[in-house]
């Protein structure tokens, strides 16, 4: 368990500072643990994973933020390509193909994304 990972509980960001579709990056740390994780948003569903591509190892986007492909329906891995469904983060589509991206449990309460 990564020791800078968020509690449950924990207030990440009201719904609304997550374009829909859209995703966000969230950063933890306590040193020496660093936590990077992202959070999903369509509609009123959100899921969270792990910032890490399960093929190469490496955060997904080139930049915070910019996981999803332009079409909003998919989180693309910017370095080879790799594409993954956001509702169970399976990879459909390149070199870690049935593969999935790991799980980051997370809420919706009353308007707000925790994690869980």
């Amino acid at each position: 368990m990564n020791a800078a990972r968020p509690a449950p509980g924990t207030l990440l960001c009201p719904l609304e500072a997550i374009a829909d579709p859209g995703a966000k990056t969230f950063w933890f740390t306590q040193p020496p643990a660093l936590f990077n994780g992202f959070v999903v948003r369509r509609g009123s569903r959100v899921w969270g994973y792990v910032d890490r591509c399960p093929h190469a190892g490496r955060p997904l986007p080139p930049m915070d933020d910019r996981y999803l492909t332009r079409e909003g329906d998919l989180i693309l891995c910017s370095a080879h390509g790799a594409l993954f469904r956001p509702e169970d983060g399976v990879c459909i589509s390149g070199p870690c193909a049935g593969e999935r991206l790991t799980p980051w449990p997370v809420v919706l309460e009353g308007g707000d994304v925790r994690a869980a």
